[in-house]
């Protein structure tokens, strides 16, 4: 009797040992199979965000609070803007309440990416950024100009040479700047500035000989200012504007469009174009 029990003890402990083997030979299966789950959640998660991204119950808009017309602070203190007036009028045919958040533009991927705000919509060129975020269409063409005193005698690019350049850190026209090598060497100096504002001051006192930027905003600052400053013929590039959403949110992104559509149809587009510039500078739908 003592035999049977102890041989009936070494089979269960073989069949135990068997059981414990069988188990670990399974785990790397589990591993996979937990490692699919993951990716599978984390491209849910992804879908989530940009969905629940687009039915927020604000729309909350980046832009530079120093980049008139597009955006700036007006006399009576409140943010106001072509841009910020196409933007708030989106957001009234969303059934959004518009925030208007004033950036930091050399921040704005950041504030994109971290979700404080909804899109950069400030005079944002699309040239040369294609790939980093996801656009609207285009809705409004712009140049980048070389802005100079009228008596300087500065009438062409290669009067530039030699000179010191002013241009807004991480601005569209520093990047045609870079991209074009050849005519930037020519300067003195070429410098940056946390705003234009700031190098039209910087122009005004002779600091800086010329200021490279956008020819909307050119246009705009020496009309306000009446101030002798001119426009050089030759531009440093051409571009176009749009709205920059984080990469991937497709959802929010038609939502806009789709108004932008509809204010192009019904005239509110041209309307708002000529209280801001005095004729229709907009290209949706033409």
């Amino acid at each position: 009797m003592k035999k049977i029990v102890i041989l009936a003890a070494a089979i269960l402990g073989t069949a135990a040992l068997l059981s414990g083997c069988a188990g670990k030979k399974e785990a790397p299966a589990a591993a996979e199979t937990t490692k699919a789950e993951s990716s599978s959640a984390d491209t849910t998660k992804a879908q989530e965000t940009s969905s629940a991204a687009s039915e927020k119950d604000t729309f909350t808009v980046g832009f530079d609070q120093d980049f008139p017309p597009m955006g700036f602070v007006g006399d009576n203190g409140e943010y106001t803007g072509f841009d910020l007036d196409l933007a708030k009028e989106v957001a009234d045919r969303l059934g959004k309440k518009f925030v208007a958040q004033p950036i930091a533009w050399d921040a704005k991927d950041m504030e994109l990416e971290s979700g404080n705000i909804d899109c950069i919509w400030n005079g944002f060129t699309i040239t040369g950024r294609e790939d980093g975020y996801t656009w609207s269409k285009p809705y409004m063409a712009n140049r980048q100009v070389f802005v100079v005193a009228k008596d300087s005698g500065i009438k062409t690019l290669a009067d530039l040479s030699g000179k010191v350049v002013e241009v807004q850190a991480d601005s569209s026209a520093e990047a045609a700047l870079k991209d074009n090598d050849t005519l930037a060497k020519t300067f003195k100096t070429l410098q940056t500035t946390p705003d234009y504002n700031t190098a039209f001051m910087d122009l005004e006192m002779g600091a800086v000989n010329c200021v490279a930027m956008d020819e909307i905003v050119a246009a705009y600052q020496i009309q306000q200012r009446k101030s002798d400053f001119v426009i050089l013929d030759e531009a440093l590039a051409a571009e176009e504007y749009g709205v920059g959403f984080k990469k991937g949110n497709d959802a929010l992104r038609d939502k806009v469009q789709e108004q932008l559509e509809a204010m192009a149809a019904d005239g509110t587009l041209k309307t708002v174009s000529e209280k801001w510039f005095g004729k229709d500078v907009t290209t949706i739908g033409k």
